[in-house]
């Protein structure tokens, strides 16, 4: 198991999983949505596919994640799905998602097996918490963006991940 350290508040964190590289085929993960079914990322083949991560939706941060992701997924059209990712109950996320109108990117939990986050290197050690990111993944399934953002207190770079997302349509 590779591990990485961020920061969070300042203070190191370890990130625990297989440590991807752009250019490796995307591993398919299950994760749970917010009506307790799973969903795989194979359910998805033929998309560009933006996966969000973050540590909760109960964080300033995380809703505008969420809420950015959201708005900018009405504009990217058909060919390209957001898969915003925590380790939050889908009964929080289903809430968050009420409120906020979150209802173009796609909110799940990763909660039962960290089956995302150990697969692909999100999971903050001490706190079971996946780590604030952006992965990109072209219609062949093969990773072209990753960023994990090294303070886990800041936004990611929206405009260069949603550069990359352009020039793959």
């Amino acid at each position: 198991m590779d591990t990485q350290k961020i920061t969070m508040g300042g203070n190191p964190v370890t990130i625990i999983g297989t440590q991807l590289k752009i250019g490796d085929k995307a591993p398919d993960f299950t994760v749970t949505d917010n009506n307790l079914n799973p969903v795989s990322l194979n359910q998805y083949k033929g998309k560009v596919i933006i996966i969000s991560t973050f540590p909760s939706v109960d964080t300033p941060v995380c809703a505008l994640q969420n809420i950015r992701f959201n708005k900018e997924a009405a504009n990217l059209g058909d060919d390209v799905i957001i898969l915003s990712i925590s380790e939050d109950l889908p009964f929080a996320q289903k809430r968050f998602c009420a409120v906020e109108g979150i209802n173009n990117a796609h909110v799940f939990s990763d909660y039962k097996d960290l089956d995302f986050g150990m697969k692909y290197g999100f999971v903050i050690k001490e706190l079971r918490l996946l780590a604030r990111g952006v992965i990109i993944i072209d219609k062949n399934g093969i990773i072209r963006y990753i960023e994990k953002v090294s303070e886990i207190t800041h936004e990611p770079d929206y405009e260069k991940a949603l550069k990359v997302v352009k020039e793959l349509l």
